[in-house]
């Protein structure tokens, strides 16, 4: 159901509030330049400093100006069952074609409560889910067993992984059937993760490099693997600088040097500085080729 390159979107900030114009600007570079898909609210977003009429502003907004071109799959999870399921709702109302489902964090449930989580999340909506599994961040790894199970419910259509680990995609893809969509939660990971039956990536250099991104994607899914190892290592060293720090600070600093945003940031996030902030900004310069012109911007 979803393939190809989907921008984990960065949320625009002015004085404080959502810059929803820098949004719809970015909005349409993605489009323009030829991504599959969009992301919002997600991490990237940095959605949890954001308040719930914030997350419905900008998945509305996404939507708005997507007005159908690429598919919108919103950021709507949480660590607790009812406030995802709450947060779902409002996607779905707000006019989002997916959900995109992270593990709860903090509280570390078993397996069986993972799986009871997700399926009462799914059993809410009538949006496609894609699982989000992220154990760097969360502290709790879906095992590819109960990943299996949700893969039964109707609506759980794929996830994004995140586990850094191709031992785990091959278990997926044999648990869980060809039809279970694997989208790369890592942009370096995409080339190698697509080799094994991925469909794409959920990627945060896609903001910055949408053309070249999807370029790459693209070749891979069309079985050019020449051309799609040529784009992996060209846009390797950006991959690796946009994480030279947290995500999404790099990456929202990237955004800014090119005029995309501005680089305002929510505490407890901050922005690049010193040596990183050099090296990002050597990485762009040398990046130069891969990322839209300023008469594109």
């Amino acid at each position: 159901m979803f393939s190809g390159a989907f921008t984990a979107l960065i949320t625009p900030f002015r004085n404080g509030e959502v810059d929803v114009e820098a949004l719809e600007g970015l909005v349409e570079l993605q489009i323009q330049q030829g991504v599959h898909g969009l992301v919002p609210c997600g991490t990237t977003g940095e959605t949890p400093a954001m308040s719930e009429e914030e997350d419905r502003l900008v998945i509305s907004t996404v939507v708005r100006v997507a007005d159908g071109r690429v598919p919108v799959v919103a950021g709507s999870g949480s660590n607790s069952t009812q406030m995802a399921i709450k947060y779902t709702k409002m996607a779905q109302e707000a006019g989002a074609d997916g959900s995109l489902q992270v593990s709860p964090y903090y509280n570390k449930p078993t397996q069986e409560g993972l799986f009871r989580h997700f399926a009462a999340i799914a059993e809410s909506t009538d949006l496609p889910i894609i699982l989000y599994n992220i154990p760097g961040r969360t502290a709790v790894n879906i095992a590819t067993e109960t990943m299996a199970r949700l893969a039964e419910v109707p609506n759980i259509v794929g996830v994004k992984e995140s586990t850094l680990s191709m031992n785990v995609v091959s278990d997926i893809r044999r648990l869980c059937g060809p039809d279970f969509d694997i989208l790369s939660g890592d942009d370096p990971m995409t080339l190698p993760l697509m080799s094994l039956g991925g469909t794409g990536v959920i990627s945060v250099a896609s903001n910055v490099a949408p053309g070249a991104v999807s370029d790459m994607v693209d070749a891979l899914l069309a079985g050019d693997w020449e051309r799609g190892r040529e784009l992996h290592y060209e846009l390797l060293p950006l991959f690796r600088a946009l994480f030279v720090e947290t995500n999404p600070i790099p990456v929202k600093t990237a955004a800014s040097l090119l005029g995309l945003c501005s680089d305002e940031m929510r505490l407890p996030l901050i922005p690049m500085e010193g040596a990183n902030l050099d090296l990002l900004r050597e990485t762009l310069e040398a990046a130069n080729h891969l990322l839209p012109t300023p008469e594109e911007v």
